[in-house]
């Protein structure tokens, strides 16, 4: 089996690219930050998703993490150093990203081996078919940092699991462990680790061997069916709140938050 590779370096870190018989496989590689994804680092996925459709042979792109972990989401110890203004600009721009690959025009495969935290849950979703292993972790702990909860991702959320599960995500910052995300429906496939490649490549090439007319049909029919659906968070809302700074110094200096504003 041939297989192209290409490594796109983000400071310490790796997007690696790979196009293997009809397969285009994106990994995120910084483990050792549990794979959180820097700045630079969504902006080159945002890149390789678009590069994606260069080749036509590619029908299925497959999305990763290294090793144990999917991702953290992103890296928060670089918004430690910013105003809340850029950090915002930074979120803005992380969910341009993950709205490049949800609407993709061929299939996309999540597989998620350890934890899918915060925008790295985000990330996920944003895939047409999740496949987890038993090792999976599922989680939103925004309540620890002060972010809110963007317009587009409630939506996502709540389109999947519902609003209760939703706010049990977001209310106790808990991760789900795999078996329970599966029976939530946040996971398709549930595998154990030990077969999660395998797997992941029986399930791409099953995919990929589908029309690909057919593929993209449905796939526009269900986006235009979830953009249909009214919602009352319509139009915009921030992702960072005045809590943020206090919740980044806390995840920095690794101990509790000390929030004392109360919300207007």
């Amino acid at each position: 089996m041939q297989v192209k590779t290409t490594r796109l370096e983000a400071e310490d870190a790796k997007i690696i690219y790979q196009e293997t018989a009809g397969l285009a496989i994106i990994t995120i590689h910084r483990p050792q930050a549990k794979n959180a994804l820097t700045a630079n680092m969504w902006d080159q996925l945002a890149k390789i998703a678009l590069q994606v459709l260069d080749n036509p042979k590619n029908k299925v792109l497959i999305l990763r993490g290294s090793g144990q972990n999917f991702t953290a989401g992103s890296d928060i110890k670089e918004f430690n150093a910013i105003s809340l203004e850029q950090a915002e600009e930074a979120f803005v721009h992380m969910e341009k990203t993950i709205s490049t690959i949800e609407r993709l025009p061929i299939p996309t495969i999540g597989v998620i081996n350890g934890p899918a935290m915060g925008a790295g849950l985000e990330l996920a979703l944003a895939c047409d078919i999740r496949i987890g292993s038993d090792k999976a972790k599922l989680g939103i702990p925004v309540g620890k940092l002060g972010i809110t909860l963007n317009n587009k991702f409630a939506q996502r959320l709540v389109q999947l699991v519902g609003p209760a599960t939703t706010k049990d995500l977001v209310f106790t910052g808990r991760m789900f462990k795999a078996e329970e995300a599966f029976k939530l429906g946040m996971l398709n496939y549930l595998v154990a680790e030990k077969d999660l490649n395998k797997y992941m490549i029986r399930m791409g090439k099953l995919v990929a061997g589908m029309s690909p007319e057919s593929l993209l049909a449905v796939k526009q029919s269900v986006q235009e069916c979830l953009d249909s659906v009214p919602t009352l968070w319509q139009g915009s809302s921030p992702f960072v709140g005045s809590d943020f700074a206090e919740g980044c110094r806390a995840f920095v200096e690794k101990r509790q938050p000390r929030f004392t504003r109360q919300p207007k």
